[in-house]
């Protein structure tokens, strides 16, 4: 892993290819922490429609945004990828990203998706998985619920200081407000099966061994195990349900994967097309179809029928400006609440 980053770290820096030098802006050095090999068609099909030639970094994200503190004005990476609000949130309080200025971004991806300085290009809810062996389905229709002492011993979940849980938290103060939030962070605590652990599959795994009655976790991990050819896998999802969680008030809770063009980047007209590239028809359908993810811009229709199995449900657009404000604050409520 670590020569793999040293030799990409080395790559993204180079100004030569074959010999003949690379022209300004005919190259994008990009930092992600998605890390699903599925993207590799993406950046090789940006390349095909525009000559940029992409040197990549993954790693975990808040690496990542270390890495770009240290490198400061020398940093060579045009643009920074994440897979959740509160970390591109992160990215933002260090005064990484340049402001976006772009029609075509404006245009496409909706208002409550973007920020002045990055967008949202996917999207992924954060649903209810229960046992209905172990748990009524009637009782977990809101986010709120799994607060409710009669689930005592019956919920799981990842650690509360994860992006995915942070953003939650930050749309649950949005809507309920901070104290509120507070109590429900200590019911959750109160409701534990077990100490948080683990990611959003393993979640949905306890749920379907009986370890846990509820859990929390994105859309895309369930459609992932629906998408599987293995039998475990299969008889995980036949073990569980899902719910739309809060359908009769705000709306179920949505993740999203982003990015910003970064304010040191030495190739800003390639991190802008880029960013565009996100936002087409092609890109969008990509996500879709790759990673189970819904498309940010309306309208796009993808071919993944395990997706669309899901349903249509009544998501909360709580603007992403909103969420960002609340992260730190949703950080001090889980801290005191003890939801670690």
């Amino acid at each position: 892993m670590k020569k793999n980053v040293v030799a990409l770290s080395i790559a993204a820096m180079l100004v030569a290819v074959s010999g003949q030098a690379i022209s300004a802006d005919q190259e994008l050095n990009i930092y992600s922490a998605r890390h699903y090999q599925t993207d590799d068609a993406l950046y090789s099909e940006f390349t095909a429609q525009t000559g940029i030639k992409v040197n990549r970094i993954e790693a975990r994200d808040d690496e990542l945004l270390e890495r770009l503190r240290n490198e400061g004005t020398n940093s060579p990476a045009d643009v920074f990828i994440a897979v959740d609000a509160a970390r591109l949130t992160a990215a933002g309080e260090l005064d990484l990203f340049a402001p976006i200025d772009s029609e075509t971004l404006a245009a496409r991806i909706p208002e409550h998706l973007r920020t002045d300085t990055w967008i949202a290009f996917s999207q992924r809810a954060r649903v209810i998985v229960y046992n209905p062996e172990l748990v009524d389905g009637a009782l977990v229709q809101t986010y709120e619920a799994l607060a409710d002492p009669a689930l005592r011993g019956k919920v799981c979940t990842r650690s509360g200081s994860h992006p995915y849980n942070l953003s939650l938290g930050a749309a649950l103060m949005n809507q309920i407000g901070a104290e509120a939030t507070e109590e429900w962070a200590k019911g959750i605590v109160a409701n534990f099966a077990r100490p948080p652990r683990g990611g959003d599959t393993d979640q949905i795994r306890g749920v379907a061994a009986g370890e846990c009655g509820v859990a929390i976790a994105n859309s895309y991990y369930f459609v992932r195990l629906m998408n599987s050819d293995k039998p475990e896998d299969q008889q995980v999802i036949e073990a569980v349900r899902y719910v739309w969680p809060n359908q009769e008030t705000w709306g179920t809770h949505v993740n999203v994967s982003g990015a910003g063009m970064l304010k040191n980047a030495p190739n800003k007209e390639a991190a802008k097309k880029f960013l565009e590239y996100l936002a087409s028809d092609q890109a969008q359908i990509y996500f879709a179809d790759g990673n189970n993810e819904w498309p940010a811009v309306p309208g796009v229709k993808a071919d993944n029928p395990a997706l669309e199995s899901l349903g249509e449900f009544k998501a909360d657009t709580t603007p992403l400006q909103q969420l960002s404000a609340n992260i730190a604050e949703a950080q001090r409520i889980y801290d005191r609440a003890g939801y670690r």
